[in-house]
């Protein structure tokens, strides 16, 4: 009768819990470039955020906060520290297509992204897809070796939803379009201007 194979079985554990720290580091790494790119169209670019971009900008934050303490301090399993952290990162997703989504319907014109690539809200919106891709992959790694279970990712997408909707519901009503044209590009996101046809 022959054996399990326990050192098979103990490095394939190994190397899917190596996997699944290298997707939690890549996704801290997008966090925080998340975030300093936030804060650099703020601090050194002179933009306003609106409500919204605070909300995003929120989400990156505290992705770096629990992802650089897990990972720093060891004391969560990589797969766990994925399915922790994913929230935040489906919950500034929502927030950013949210976002863009009022930009296409000509609701909001919003500054240009770092590097004039864009929008911000257009660059938030990518950046928080390869967040929530990277910690998806971990995730997934998570249930293959058992750190996750379908109860924790199914309380995930839940608290995900939750997250968008209390984020988009207190969101204010952005003020009234203008009446005539602004005399600069938008340095906040703001109404645009609709010429109105004569009569």
């Amino acid at each position: 009768m022959e054996m399990p194979d326990k050192t098979g079985a103990a490095a394939f554990e190994k190397s899917a819990a190596s996997s699944n720290s290298v997707w939690v580091c890549l996704a801290l790494a997008a966090a925080v470039a998340a975030s300093a790119g936030s804060l650099a169209l703020t601090l050194y670019e002179q933009k306003q955020p609106c409500p919204l971009c605070f909300y995003q900008r929120t989400f990156a934050l505290s992705l770096v906060a629990i992802l650089g303490q897990g990972l720093l301090t060891g004391s969560v399993r990589s797969g766990r520290l994925a399915i922790l952290a994913l929230p935040l990162a489906i919950g500034g997703l929502g927030v950013a297509a949210f976002h863009v989504s009022l930009e296409v319907r000509g609701i909001l014109e919003c500054p240009t992204g770092l590097y004039g690539v864009g929008t911000a809200p257009q660059q938030s919106l990518a950046i928080f897809a390869v967040i929530t891709i990277l910690l998806g992959a971990g995730v997934i790694n998570g249930v293959r070796t058992g750190e996750v279970g379908a109860m924790g990712t199914l309380l995930a997408l839940v608290l995900s939803g939750i997250l968008i909707w209390s984020s988009i519901s207190a969101n204010p009503k952005p003020p009234a379009a203008p009446t005539k044209p602004y005399e600069a590009p938008p340095a906040v996101c703001r109404p645009p201007y609709h010429a109105t046809e004569p009569k």
